[in-house]
């Protein structure tokens, strides 16, 4: 019996996890179709001045990279564009010479703001038929399942 069990539980986490990224697919491909025909922008170039609009001193690029879980190339590409419009500044670590940190302008800031409320409220309006009552729970479950993985991480890591 325990075998059963178990076994469903299994089956309702794979469940779970078709649904969690197929509903996240469904909301990327809509906000990366509106970001590209509203602005003529990508949603990597969105995320990385999001980054750097968070952190007002800059990041380097491989914190940059290791942010948006792709390659120091492709940060690099993102970011040469964007220093070529004025958006983004970019200088040599004083510590470490071939170490290169990146940093919103001015303009870039007030930019990504401007796509940042944009962002904003296609979201609300994606997510528009979930009611107030609703979001909230699914918020708190979602920091749940974000906890389990922090600490089977740290497990894992403990371990080797």
């Amino acid at each position: 019996m325990p075998d059963n069990v178990e076994q469903d539980t299994e089956v309702k986490k794979l469940a779970l996890w078709i649904r969690l990224i197929s509903n996240s697919n469904i909301i990327e491909k809509e906000i990366r179709n509106l970001f590209r025909s509203e602005f003529g922008v990508t949603l990597p170039r969105f995320d990385l001045m999001s980054a750097l609009y968070r952190e007002p001193g800059g990041l380097t690029m491989g914190e940059l990279s290791k942010r948006m879980l792709v390659s120091n190339g492709n940060v690099t590409g993102i970011v040469d564009r964007l220093q070529k419009e004025g958006l983004v500044k970019r200088w040599v670590l004083p510590t470490d010479r071939r170490i290169y940190s990146a940093g919103l302008t001015q303009k870039g800031r007030n930019d990504f703001k401007i796509l940042a409320d944009r962002h904003r409220q296609w979201i609300g309006d994606i997510l528009g038929g979930l009611k107030d009552d609703e979001v909230t729970p699914m918020i708190e479950m979602m920091d749940r399942v974000r906890e389990v993985l922090k600490v089977r991480n740290e497990n894992k890591r403990a371990k080797k």
